[in-house]
C-alpha cells in the first residue's frame, strides 16, 4: 500500500468513527451553523475566525446570529473551542474554510479572505494528511486554481499530504423547514481520493451528499442556483413596473399565475436584492465568462433592473410626497426593516441601507425601525451612526412617510397603516391601496 493510500485510510477511519478533530475557519451565518451540526454528530471542533468578540461569546456558550439559540452554543461547548490562534490548525484532520467571498467597488471578485485564510493555514496543515473544503461560493476554477496552487507552492501533495474538496454552502439564513443537516449537500473533489474522504466527511454532517465529478461542476452549480434567483427576481421587479404602469397589483397577478400546478416558479419582486449570495454571486460567473469572450447578457440585465429598485422606492417616495405638496428635503422618512429579508438580523447587502443612503441625500430627515437590528450595523459601503426607533401611534405620526422595506412579521401593520400619513409598500404587505398607501 502507498504512503497517500496509507494516509487516506487514516483520514477515512478517523472521519468514520469520529475521531478527527474538524476545524471550521469562519464563524458566521454558514461556519457557525455548521460548527454546531459537527458538535452534534460527535467530532470535536476547533472553530478559527479573525473577530475576537465573536470568538470571546462563543467561548462563553452564547449566540451572536440571532435565529441560532444560545442554549445550544453552551450545549455544544463541551465539543468545541473557538480561536484566533491559527496554529491550533495542526490538530485538525479536516479543516472546512466558510469565509466571505464579496466583490470589489469594481464589481469584480474580492478572493482577499480566501488567500488570506490560506496563508494563514498553510505553515499548520502538516503532511499526515488532512481534508482541505472549501465552502464559498466563488466562479469555477477558484478552489484549483487559488488553493490548489496555494499548496503546491508549499510543496504540499494534494491527494496524498492534503486532500482538497469544494462543497459549496446552502445555507438560508432564518429557515426552519430547511437545516445544515436536511439540505442536500454537493461534494467534489481534486482527485478520487479527495472526492472519497470528501463524500466521508459530509457524510457524517448530512442526511444527503451529492457526489459531482469535478471541482468545476460544483462551483458552477452554485453560481446557478443563485443567478436563476437573480434572474427571476429581476424578472418580478421589471414586471412589477409594468403592472405598476398599467395599475395592475403585480402581488394578485403572481398569486394567480402560481395556482398553475406546473411550469410556474413562484419569485416575488421587492425592493432590490440583499444578502449574501444573490446580488454578489451571479458576477463571480461573469467575470469568469469574460475569460472566454462570452457575455452574460440575461445576469447583466436582470442586474440592471434589480439595482434600479431603491431608486425606483425613492421615485414613489416623492411621487406621494408631491401629492401632499410636501418636498423630499426635509421630509421626515421612516424606513421599516434594515435586514436583507424578513425575521432575521442580516443586513448584509440590504437594500434598505441603500434607500436610506440616498435619502440621507436627498437632504431627509430619516429613521428606521427593525426589531432584530437595533442598532446599524458596520457595513462596508455605508457608515450610517443611528439607533432602531419603536414603532408606536405617536411615533408614526411624527413622519410624513413610513417606507416598508422588509416585511418583518414583528410590525404591526393594521397600526402603521392607521396612523402613518403616507406609506410606501415594497412588499406588497397591503393589497389594498388608496391614496395614502402607494405601491412601490
Amino acid at each position: 500500500m502507498s504512503e497517500s493510500q496509507l494516509k487516506s485510510r487514516r483520514v477515512l477511519a478517523a472521519l468514520s468513527n469520529k475521531s478527527a478533530t474538524i476545524g471550521i475557519v469562519g464563524l458566521g451565518y454558514v461556519g457557525l451553523p455548521l460548527l454546531l451540526r459537527c458538535c452534534e454528530v460527535g467530532f470535536k471542533v476547533i472553530g478559527f475566525d479573525i473577530d475576537p468578540e465573536k470568538v470571546e461569546m462563543l467561548g462563553a456558550g452564547q449566540s451572536f446570529i440571532q435565529h441560532i439559540d444560545s442554549d445550544r452554543v453552551a450545549s455544544a461547548k463541551p465539543n468545541f473551542i473557538a480561536t484566533t490562534d491559527f496554529s491550533k490548525v495542526v490538530e485538525c484532520q479536516a479543516v472546512i474554510l466558510c469565509v466571505p467571498t464579496p466583490l470589489t467597488k469594481n464589481r469584480d471578485p474580492d478572493l482577499s479572505y480566501i488567500i488570506r485564510t490560506m496563508s494563514n493555514l498553510l505553515p499548520y496543515l502538516g503532511k499526515e494528511g488532512v481534508a482541505l473544503s472549501l465552502e464559498s461560493t466563488t466562479y469555477p476554477g477558484t478552489t484549483e486554481d487559488i488553493l490548489g496552487e496555494a499548496l503546491d507552492e508549499a510543496g504540499y501533495e494534494i491527494g496524498s499530504d492534503v486532500f482538497l474538496i469544494y462543497s459549496p454552502e446552502r445555507e438560508d439564513p432564518g429557515r426552519s423547514d430547511f437545516t445544515t443537516r436536511s439540505i442536500p449537500k454537493l461534494v467534489a473533489g481534486h482527485t478520487s481520493s479527495c472526492l472519497e474522504i470528501g463524500m466521508a466527511l459530509y457524510g457524517q454532517i448530512v442526511d444527503t451528499p451529492v457526489e459531482t465529478s469535478s471541482l468545476k461542476v460544483a462551483e458552477m452549480a452554485k453560481i446557478l442556483e443563485n443567478v436563476q434567483r437573480a434572474v427571476n427576481i429581476g424578472l418580478m421587479n421589471e414586471m412589477k413596473l409594468v403592472a405598476d404602469a398599467m395599475k395592475v397589483d403585480i402581488f394578485e397577478v403572481i398569486d394567480a399565475a402560481a395556482t398553475k400546478p406546473f411550469g410556474f416558479a413562484k419569485y416575488l419582486p421587492g425592493p432590490g436584492l440583499g444578502g449574501h449570495c444573490i446580488p454578489i454571486d451571479p458576477f463571480y460567473l461573469t467575470w469568469k465568462a469574460k475569460e472566454f469572450g462570452v457575455h452574460t447578457q440575461m445576469i447583466d440585465v436582470a442586474d440592471q433592473v434589480n439595482r434600479a429598485m431603491p431608486e425606483h422606492v425613492i421615485g414613489k417616495l416623492i411621487h406621494g410626497l408631491n401629492t401632499r405638496r410636501k418636498a423630499v428635503a426635509g421630509s421626515k422618512v421612516l424606513v421599516l426593516g434594515l435586514a436583507y429579508k424578513p425575521n432575521v438580523d442580516d443586513s448584509r447587502e440590504s437594500p434598505s441601507a441603500e434607500i436610506m443612503d440616498l435619502l440621507i441625500g436627498l437632504d431627509a430627515e430619516v429613521a428606521y425601525s427593525d426589531p432584530h437590528l437595533p442598532s446599524f450595523p458596520v457595513m462596508r459601503n455605508y457608515d450610517i451612526d443611528m439607533e432602531s426607533v419603536s414603532i408606536t401611534a405617536e411615533n408614526l405620526e411624527g413622519f410624513d412617510a413610513v417606507i416598508i422595506a422588509t416585511n418583518h412579521d414583528a410590525f404591526d401593520y393594521d397600526l402603521i397603516k392607521h396612523h402613518a400619513e403616507l406609506i410606501i409598500d415594497a412588499r406588497g404587505v397591503y393589497r389594498t391601496l388608496d391614496n395614502k398607501i402607494f405601491r412601490a
